[in-house]
C-alpha cells in the first residue's frame, strides 16, 4: 500500500517568492472580510457589552488553534497545508477528505463573496443588482483574478498585499480617531446574557476569526516556509485579535444604536468623522470583499494542485506552467467551478459546508500536531522548527475548543457537512483507489 508521506514534486516547480509578511497578508486578508464591517452590531444585539469580552476570549481560543497549526506547519515545506499534515499523520483517505473539503469550501466561499461584492457595488451601479449585467460583471472579475493568479505568485501576492493594506487603513483610522471619543460607560456589561446567547455569539465570532487556515496552503511558494508559515499564523491572529477588540470598543462606545445598525462601522464613523468617514469605511468594506476574492482564488487553486502533486488526483490537475511557474490547470478549474456556482445562485446553500469544513480542518490539524510527535512517525515529516510549549496541553485544548464549536453547529450545517464528506468519499473511490503516488516512498503505511 502506498505511503502517506509527502511526495516530491516532479516537472517544473512552483516559484518560491513569498516572504513571512506576504503570508501574513494572505492570512489577514482571508480573516478580515466584509463581515468585520457589519458584525459588531450582531454581537451587541445578542449579548450587549459582554461582546467585548467574548471577542477577547475567542481571540485567545483562536491563538491556541493557530499555535498548533504553527508547530505542525514547521515540519513541511510543500504546498497543501492541512491536507499534507493529515496525509502524514492519518493516511490518504483522511487527507483526501481534508483536501477535498478545503477546496470545496474555497470555491463555495469565493462564489458567495463575489456575489457580495456585486451587491455592494450595486448601491452605486443599480444595474449590478441582478440580470445579465451582474452575470457579466461576476464573470469578468473571476477571469481577471484567474489571470492574475496564472501570471505568477509574485503578482498575486502584490495584489493581496495592496488590498490588505487598503482594507486595514480605514479600520485603523476608525480605531485611532474613535478611541478618543469612546463613552466608557457603554463598555460596562449589564445583566448577564443567557448561555444560549453567549454560545451562539461565540460560535459566530469563532467563524469570524476563521480563514487563517489557508496560510500554510501556499507553503510550496514561500521562502523558508518552515519558519515563515508559523510566524504568519501567529502574527495574523495577534493582529486580527487586537484590531477586532479595538473595533468593538469603538463601536460600543460611540454608536448608541449599535445593536440595530445594519452598517455599524459606517454609521459610527459618520458620527465622529462625518460623511467622509462613512465613505472611507465603506470603501474599506469593498476592498475587503475584493481581497477575499483574490485570496480565495489563490488558496483554492493550491489546494487542488496539492491533491494532484501528491498523487491523489490525476497529474493533469497539477500541471505547472514552465514560464509563470503557477498551477495553471488548478487555477482554471477552480475559477470555472466558482463561476458556475456564483452564477447558479446555489452558493448560499453550499456555504453551509464552510462551518463544518473549518472545524474538520482544525481538529485534523491539531490532532496531527500530537500524532506527528510520535517517534514511530519520525520519518513522515521533518523535525519541527517551532514547538508549542506545555506538551500536549495546548493542542488538546484546541481540539476541545473545535469540538465545542461543532456541538453548537446547526442541524442544517451538520447535514450539509455530512453530504460534502460523503461526496468526497465517493470522489476518493473514483480518483484515488488503486492509484499509486507518483513517487512512492519507502515508508510503509500503517493499517
Amino acid at each position: 500500500m502506498s505511503s502517506p508521506s509527502v511526495i516530491a514534486a516532479s516537472g517544473p516547480a512552483l516559484r518560491r517568492e513569498l516572504g513571512r509578511w506576504d503570508l501574513t497578508a494572505i492570512g489577514i486578508n482571508q480573516v478580515i472580510g466584509g463581515a468585520l464591517f457589519a458584525q459588531p452590531s450582531l454581537y451587541a444585539a445578542s449579548v450587549g457589552a459582554w461582546s467585548l469580552w467574548l471577542v477577547v476570549a475567542v481571540g485567545v481560543a483562536s491563538l491556541l488553534i493557530a499555535l498548533s497549526f504553527a508547530e505542525v506547519s514547521s515540519r513541511f515545506d510543500a504546498t497543501g497545508g492541512p491536507y499534507l499534515y493529515a496525509r502524514a499523520a492519518f493516511g490518504r483517505f483522511a487527507a483526501f477528505e481534508v483536501g477535498w473539503m478545503l477546496w470545496f469550501t474555497r470555491v463555495a466561499s469565493w462564489a458567495a463573496v463575489i456575489n457580495v461584492l456585486a451587491t455592494a457595488l450595486s448601491f452605486y451601479a443599480p444595474a449590478l443588482a441582478s440580470g445579465w449585467l451582474r452575470a457579466i460583471f461576476i464573470s469578468l472579475v473571476i477571469v481577471a483574478i484567474a489571470g492574475i493568479n496564472i501570471r505568477g505568485i509574485r503578482l498575486s501576492s502584490f495584489v493581496v498585499n495592496f488590498l490588505t493594506v487598503g482594507k486595514l487603513l480605514p479600520l485603523v483610522t476608525f480605531v485611532v480617531v474613535g478611541l478618543f471619543l469612546v463613552d466608557g460607560s457603554a463598555l460596562v456589561p449589564a445583566e448577564t446574557p443567557t448561555f444560549a446567547a453567549l454560545s451562539s455569539t461565540g460560535l459566530l465570532l469563532i467563524f469570524a476569526f476563521g480563514g487563517y487556515e489557508v496560510i500554510p496552503v501556499p507553503a510550496g511558494e514561500a521562502r523558508d516556509p518552515r519558519h515563515a508559515v508559523p510566524f504568519a499564523l501567529i502574527m495574523t491572529i495577534v493582529i486580527v485579535s487586537a484590531l477586532t477588540i479595538l473595533i468593538q470598543i469603538v463601536a460600543l462606545g460611540t454608536l448608541p444604536g449599535l445593536a440595530s445598525s445594519r452598517t455599524p462601522l459606517a454609521d459610527a464613523a459618520s458620527l465622529f468623522m462625518g460623511a467622509g468617514g462613512a465613505v472611507l469605511v465603506t470603501a474599506g468594506a469593498v476592498l475587503a470583499t475584493a481581497g477575499n476574492n483574490v485570496g480565495g482564488a489563490l488558496s483554492g487553486s493550491r489546494n487542488l494542485y496539492a491533491l494532484a502533486e501528491q498523487g491523489d488526483l490525476p497529474r493533469v490537475f497539477g500541471w505547472v506552467h514552465p514560464v509563470f511557474r503557477t498551477p495553471v490547470n488548478a487555477i482554471v478549474i477552480t475559477s470555472a467551478a466558482t463561476m458556475a456556482l456564483a452564477l447558479s445562485g446555489r452558493y448560499a446553500d453550499l456555504a453551509l459546508v464552510s462551518a463544518i469544513s473549518r472545524l474538520l480542518v482544525y481538529v485534523a490539524t491539531c490532532a496531527a500536531t500530537l500524532r506527528l510527535r510520535s517517534p514511530a512517525l519520525a520519518g513522515r515529516a521533518k523535525a519541527p522548527t517551532f514547538v508549542v510549549p506545555y506538551g500536549p496541553i495546548i493542542p488538546v485544548a484546541a481540539i476541545a475548543i473545535a469540538l465545542a464549536m461543532l456541538s453548537g453547529a446547526r442541524r442544517d450545517q451538520l447535514i450539509a457537512g455530512f453530504v460534502a464528506l460523503a461526496a468526497g468519499a465517493m470522489l476518493y473511490l473514483v480518483a484515488v483507489r488503486g492509484r499509486s503516488p507518483v513517487h512512492p516512498s519507502p515508508i510503509p503505511q500503517e493499517p
